[in-house]
């Protein structure tokens, strides 16, 4: 098909030419006194996104691979944590935790809305023996489109008098919401690069409280790759305790370099507007948003119910093959039943009233009920 193909799906996000071009860089030695430069430029830079000023660790890993990496360094089997079940993501994080012996209470949810912090809180109250070792929420989640109101969480933790760790998986929402791991007293924050930081998918994060060190100088988890202690050791030089991704690292030092030129405040603002955009056209169709809280509601991605009898996945078909548009397919409990529109990262208003087109076109090449004047919504919202 001709023209640029439209990504619109909620993750990977498109890649800007300028950390195309940083990533194609030659081949360095990573022992070198340049690679020692570049490892110290992304630590330090990254600590900014995460609103901190501990250690952020880098992995060579999907997010997945960070979400191992926060088990394996604080807990040990057979101890509990508490989890709410937000969405596809948060029930995948579950059951990597119980792969590794750990007990998860889970919270149930419906996957219309974020974790709630009044449940959290009556779940840490009666805890009284203190049972629970972590409370693990997902800021983003990627498969439902709502947030979840982390410092809303950290002041119930804190009202129930609990000791429990605070983790945070926010693969889809760093460097688009903001997020604040210091303020809010996150003790191990998870991501990934192929979202919000707008780079292929082969880094994840952790960042790391002092209390989060303390945990894992004494729990019994095994681990050899994913052990914090040997990565912070070499980071403070620059290095990293086996081969890293260096090209990966140059195209972190673009996308860190750009995020601080656009300036984190209007990173976020403009991930709202193009939200708040998104989701005036879908309410122009006629169709119903997945979150139901509209404070929840995500400035990543609007997933989007259809109309009873018609199918998500034929409508999404028809609208790559027609317009050459990719959308996010509806996950686990949803799937045929949402597709889910993308807006973060390298998008703006022109980028996002195109994808908003095709949208509109594949709806009525599919011959799925709704009203027009999607785009036209969404334009007067943005022209305001």
């Amino acid at each position: 098909m001709q023209g640029r193909h439209f990504l619109n799906i909620p993750g990977p996000s498109p890649i800007p030419d300028r950390i195309l071009r940083a990533i194609a860089m030659p081949i360095i030695d990573h022992r070198s006194a340049a690679f020692a430069e570049l490892g110290r430029t992304v630590l330090e830079g990254c600590k900014t996104v995460f609103g901190t000023t501990q250690p952020v660790v880098i992995y060579p890993s999907s997010g997945t691979g960070a979400w191992e990496a926060a088990i394996v360094n604080t807990l040990s089997p057979g101890d509990t944590v508490l989890m709410a079940e937000t969405g596809h993501f948060a029930t995948l994080w579950k059951a990597i935790a119980a792969r590794f012996g750990i007990e998860v209470a889970f919270i149930p949810g419906d996957w219309r809305r974020g974790a709630d912090p009044a449940a959290i809180e009556a779940r840490l109250a009666d805890d009284k023996a203190h049972r629970i070792k972590a409370v693990m929420v997902v800021h983003n989640e990627t498969s439902t489109g709502a947030t979840s109101r982390i410092a809303e969480i950290r002041k119930a933790i804190d009202a129930a008098g609990h000791p429990a760790l605070f983790m945070v998986d926010t693969i889809s929402s760093l460097a688009s919401v903001d997020y604040r791991h210091d303020e809010w007293q996150v003790d191990v924050t998870v991501s990934g690069s192929q979202k919000g930081l707008m780079l292929p998918p082969g880094l994840s994060f952790n960042a790391v409280s002092q209390k989060a060190l303390a945990a894992a100088s004494s729990n019994r988890m095994a681990r050899s790759y994913w052990d914090w202690q040997e990565m912070i050791k070499l980071n403070a030089g620059g290095f990293f305790p086996y081969t890293p991704a260096t090209n990966l690292l140059y195209g972190l030092r673009e996308a860190l370099a750009m995020l601080q030129e656009e300036g984190l405040a209007n990173v976020f603002a403009r991930h709202r507007r193009l939200a708040e955009a998104c989701r005036a056209a879908v309410q122009a169709w006629g169709l119903e948003v997945l979150c139901e809280v509209p404070a929840e509601q995500s400035p990543v991605l609007t997933a989007v119910m259809m109309p009873e009898g018609h199918d998500a996945d034929r409508f999404r078909k028809i609208a790559l093959e027609r317009f050459n548009i990719s959308l996010g397919s509806g996950l686990g409990k949803v799937a045929g039943r949402v597709f889910r529109i993308g807006h973060l990262g390298e998008c703006n208003e022109l980028s996002l009233i195109g994808a908003l087109a095709g949208v509109e076109m594949g709806l009525a090449a599919a011959d799925v009920p709704h009203q027009r004047g999607g785009v036209d919504a969404a334009m007067a919202l943005l022209r305001g």
